[in-house]
């Protein structure tokens, strides 16, 4: 495994706690709930209720209040409940230290998520049994099937093209083991100075659609994306091309031989993460990949960013000969030049899950479906995010007994007068 195969989770962990020192916020006053003892406006509800993006979460509480609203709605039913109001233990220390590093927050989410899942993986890599890997080979090979059909079996020509060229083969291993956490913990840290830690002056909250809503919706996303993927492949498992021919099925077992898939990433001149070790790793979960799931959220969401400035808008008249006698000499047309900004924009979240892409058709690790399912997924997680609010009551019936208070995102009032907070 060697020091990079440690290097990619150092990596990660830098990042984070990096995260936490860039979205620090020492300017919002501790005692800001002393002066929120109105009920919000309705004109307020009802415009935050008709717009989930411009959503800022009312103030219906104060700190004196013993309980909160919740709601938790699914399927068409809603329902508000009360919950522990835990504003009242904001003036304790571990509430002040959170209120100052709120993206500590973010590390605990992801910390309960991603253990969570590689808990859940671990234990279903240690209790594979050679039946599941007889199982897994017939599903890998029914996906083949599939592709044939569509004619997109395109991975055995994809892999040996690469091959031909062991320099960058080189280097697409890496991408592949190295590339994928440090990336997507770099897209959390910015997004959320961009959504949440710049905006943090009432003159910038009023731009809703790069407020909290921007952030929260794709941290929920991923981490739906995270619980869709573990009943696919737990329920379904599948080998991944690489691993093709270790199925002992007669039959098979020759078949899958056949295609002449390579390990690259395991192999001598691969690049063995911890995160893919083949002990602690379930090997059987290349449907769905999460790999380029992520990478299409991750893209996508780079390429929407809500920049001031999209660009400008030109109107071109061009000449057209031989049709003045019938009244058209020129045609006109509009043309939108994207600023430098957006157009950096367009090119990262385009060439990001591209190239993920590649790598994982390139390393064996992932069939193109696999790939397809990926996105399928996160794009499923990203529609359907908001139920991940129905935990809210868990989390505040949780700090409310580590008498803790979660700060909430909202801008910095220069004045205290409280006819701001309307």
């Amino acid at each position: 495994m060697g020091f990079l195969g440690l290097g990619e989770p150092s990596l990660g962990t830098f990042i984070i706690f990096l995260g936490a020192w860039i979205n620090r916020d020492f300017t919002t006053p501790v005692d800001r709930y002393a002066y929120t003892h109105h009920e919000p406006h309705l004109d307020d509800t009802e415009r935050s209720s008709e717009n989930p993006v411009t959503k800022i979460e009312p103030l219906a509480w104060n700190r004196q209040d013993r309980w909160r609203q919740r709601e938790i709605s699914a399927f068409g039913f809603r329902k508000v409940i009360n919950t522990p109001n835990t504003a009242v233990f904001q003036g304790r220390l571990l509430s002040r230290f959170l209120l100052r590093f709120p993206f500590l927050i973010e590390i605990v989410y992801w910390g309960l998520i991603y253990s969570v899942y590689q808990m859940g993986r671990a234990m279903l890599a240690e209790r594979l049994r050679d039946s599941t890997v007889d199982v897994a080979c017939h599903h890998a090979l029914q996906v083949i099937r599939l592709e044939e059909r569509l004619h997109i079996f395109w991975e055995p020509a994809i892999q040996r093209f690469f091959l031909q060229y062991p320099g960058v083969m080189y280097w697409v291993n890496r991408i592949y083991s190295y590339v994928h956490l440090p990336a997507t913990v770099t897209f959390l840290v910015g997004l959320y100075w961009f959504a949440i830690t710049r905006n943090r002056t009432l003159a910038r909250w009023r731009q809703a659609a790069s407020g909290p809503y921007l952030y929260e919706s794709k941290r929920r996303s991923l981490a739906i994306c995270n619980l869709l993927a573990f009943c696919v492949f737990s329920t379904w498992p599948c080998m991944p091309p690489r691993l093709l021919g270790d199925s002992k099925t007669p039959g098979d077992a020759e078949h899958a031989r056949s295609f002449g898939f390579v390990d690259t990433v395991h192999g001598r001149d691969g690049a063995v993460s911890v995160f893919n070790t083949r002990r602690f790793t379930n090997q059987l979960a290349a449907m769905p990949s999460l790999h380029f799931g992520y990478s299409l959220l991750i893209g996508l969401s780079i390429i929407q960013l809500p920049i001031a400035h999209p660009g400008r808008c030109y109107r071109v008249s061009i000449p057209v000969p031989f049709f003045s006698k019938f009244g058209f000499e020129t045609v006109s047309a509009s043309i939108r030049v994207p600023s430098l900004a957006k157009l950096a924009c367009q090119i990262v979240g385009f060439s990001y899950p591209a190239m993920i892409l590649t790598v994982i058709v390139a390393t064996a690790n992932h069939f193109i479906m696999d790939a397809v399912a990926g996105g399928t997924i996160c794009l499923l997680a990203y529609r359907y995010n908001e139920a991940m609010l129905n935990f809210l009551p868990l989390e505040d019936c949780l700090l409310w007994c580590l008498r803790i208070h979660k700060p909430v995102q909202e801008p910095v009032c220069p004045s205290k007068n409280p006819d701001e907070y309307s």
